[in-house]
């Protein structure tokens, strides 16, 4: 059992969450976050104008790695967008428009990956 505040590491990986970088650009804000415990987070963000972005980024940059972000309305297939590929600090930014819809969205750093569905709907 564990103490109250405690975490687990893998040895070689941060502690510390990645903190978002702002690559979707100005007038979007953090609606959401999952860690990866490959040591990437992936950020979901919102504008005021119904876009939705995604961008996954790394705690260490500098050697390239496979990495993804996508984001898509909830069962729209056609409003999709991905970004995989091999990167040095971050994969997208991704966007859809999303206003009045749910979203699914995800990312993906080395072994560890995030599926979210039908999250943050309006």
């Amino acid at each position: 059992m564990l103490a109250a505040g405690a975490t687990i590491g893998l040895p070689g990986t941060a502690q510390a969450a990645s903190a978002y970088n702002g690559a979707c650009g100005s007038g979007y804000t953090v609606i959401d976050q999952q860690r990866l415990e490959s040591g990437a987070t992936v950020f979901l963000t919102y504008s005021s104008g119904g876009y939705n972005c995604v961008v996954t980024v790394r705690e260490y940059t500098g050697v390239v790695e496979s990495m993804n972000a996508w984001i898509m309305r909830s069962g729209d297939e056609s409003s999709s967008d991905e970004d995989p590929g091999d990167f040095t600090s971050y994969a997208g930014p991704v966007y859809t428009y999303a206003k009045g819809s749910c979203v699914d969205w995800g990312g993906s750093y080395m072994y560890g990956s995030t599926t979210q569905r039908g999250t943050h709907c309006g």
